[in-house]
């Protein structure tokens, strides 16, 4: 497993009967995990610090329980780059901290291709608020960051804006994924990466029905077809649980690499658990590398 420990700004302090208690900055959040079903005691005098609970409804959704003062946003620091924390009402914060495993790696093969004398063209689909966005930015790449959602596209400027990355060549697509990259092949668009984090389960910007399994092999072939001769790499992350590291792994070697060759490998990602040493899985990811 690949674990993201390079965080000061995020950890989860505890994790239990499908919670975890995470430190975000200096709010401390609790937010609801289904895979997390041991039941192991708590230190509630820890739990109890909570500024607020994330509360699922019977009939979908949920709410936040607020407990002591709760910012409605702030800021966290990974690496130099900042990005904005909010509470959302669907759980979410805007961030992901495990994928600092893929910021990393994304940002480490984009500045090794600077070096050579490259500034590599990579394409982010399913980009969210930006965080792997900013990290290919700051190692000299030039992006093409598309979302569906427009308050998505706007969070991602705001974290680009914090870390003084706004003026580097990072251009934003409001649009489904899919249909873009159509287009992109149409107009003889390539790239020489491309970063896939979808969701499970989804609605485009007209509603399209988006739900992973039925199509991430028709969206890989896709990519391989974008993909410029001297591509770097694919990435690909599902938190479905469907897909797991080997079937993900299935994938690339089916579409990415049986037209481009390389290699291609896979593993559950994670984050460390401050109080029993363990890591909770996050998800899985499977990179294609030339």
């Amino acid at each position: 497993m690949r674990t993201a420990t390079t965080w000061h700004d995020y950890e989860i302090l505890d994790a239990a009967d499908r919670e975890k208690l995470e430190r975000w900055g200096d709010v401390i959040l609790i937010r609801p995990d289904p895979q997390i079903i041991w039941n192991t005691p708590k230190d509630e005098s820890l739990w109890q610090k909570a500024a607020a609970r994330y509360i699922r409804s019977s009939a979908g959704g949920g709410a936040w329980e607020i407990k002591r003062p709760l910012p409605k946003e702030w800021n966290i620091t990974w690496n130099d780059l900042i990005f904005k924390v909010s509470p959302t009402g669907f759980k979410h914060t805007g961030l992901f901290p495990e994928q600092a495993v893929n910021w990393q790696l994304a940002g480490d093969m984009a500045a090794s291709a600077v070096k050579s004398g490259r500034q590599p063209k990579i394409l982010n689909l399913f980009a969210y608020t930006g965080a792997s966005t900013a990290a290919l930015l700051k190692a000299g790449a030039s992006v093409c960051h598309v979302d569906a959602a427009k308050g998505m596209i706007a969070w991602a400027k705001e974290n680009l804006a914090l870390s003084g990355l706004a003026d580097k060549p990072v251009r934003f697509i409001v649009d489904d994924c899919r249909k873009f990259a159509e287009r992109e092949i149409r107009r003889g668009s390539r790239y020489d990466g491309v970063i896939l984090d979808p969701p499970s389960y989804g609605r485009g910007p007209g509603g399209e029905v988006w739900k992973l399994e039925d199509t991430v092999y028709d969206l890989l072939n896709l990519c391989a077809e974008l993909l410029s001769d001297n591509a770097l790499f694919v990435l690909l992350n599902s938190y479905t649980t469907g897909l797991s590291p080997g079937v993900m792994e299935y994938l690339l070697a089916a579409t990415v690499k049986a037209k481009h060759g390389g290699s291609v490998t896979s593993s559950e990602i994670g984050l460390p658990v401050k109080s029993t040493g363990q890591i909770l899985p996050c998800g899985n990811t499977a990179v294609w590398l030339k």
